[in-house]
């Protein structure tokens, strides 16, 4: 069978034990679920809505536990999809590029190691916006475009297994400034800051095959950084 293009979904049926498999091949994304999920407080209303755009197997559910949201996941692939559904995520079939859902039905927009595969980075952008109500919170990570992401990510991190061969396309990562002007664009202000993951625990997953590490801020964005913002309100 001919290998799949870079950056191809159906990559995600064939990984889909990854998900969940303690130390595997998706270890990392655990870690910046957790990441992501510290910077979501509390729901300040009953039935607050939490869209997770790009939601795979569910990785951001456990972190979500008793902060009092209904969790929707939006993801193309119906094998992570049943694994949301299993962890108490609702599960919807769709495209981020369009969100199969209402206008500002978002309490909460969560885009985790998402935008770096879009083809589309300015209409993805525009769908986060448009689902997010106004005063809504914004969360993201994502990669960065730059030659040392494109080192790190791709031809450093498939070497040793820190991604997955073939998952990324790097053509598709993101410039921190060019997402927080397309963003600014659809009245959400987006601040970033650098992440990393923390050097005993990266050490432990790749020598040791075990997990229970986690992503530590940095000053550099120029490998993997994180966002939060929220859409203007409506006067």
């Amino acid at each position: 069978m001919p290998s799949m293009p870079r950056n191809d979904p159906r990559q995600y049926d064939d990984l889909a034990g990854e998900w969940w498999r303690p130390g595997g091949g998706f270890e990392l994304l655990h870690w910046l679920a957790e990441a992501r999920a510290s910077l979501i407080p509390p729901a300040v209303s009953p039935g607050a809505i939490l869209v997770d755009a790009g939601c795979g197997g569910g990785l951001l559910a456990p972190h979500l536990a008793g902060k009092g949201y209904r969790h929707v996941g939006v993801d193309l692939r119906v094998s992570g999809l049943s694994l949301a559904a299993q962890r108490g995520v609702t599960p919807v079939r769709g495209d981020v590029l369009a969100l199969p859902l209402a206008t500002g039905s978002a309490d909460v927009v969560a885009a985790g190691e998402i935008l770096e595969h879009v083809t589309d980075l300015p209409a993805a952008v525009a769908e986060l916006s448009r689902v997010l109500r106004p005063g809504g919170l914004l969360v993201l990570d994502t990669v960065n475009s730059g030659a040392l992401s494109r080192f790190v990510t791709v031809t450093l991190g498939e070497w040793i297994g820190v991604a997955p061969i073939g998952l990324h396309d790097p053509a598709l990562f993101v410039d921190p400034g060019r997402l927080t002007a397309e963003f600014a664009l659809h009245g959400v202000r987006l601040e970033v800051r650098g992440l990393r993951p923390s050097a005993a625990g990266l050490f432990r997953w790749l020598a040791l095959g075990r997990g229970a590490g986690r992503i530590v801020p940095t000053r550099s964005t120029a490998v993997l950084y994180q966002g939060r913002g929220r859409k203007e309100a409506t006067p």
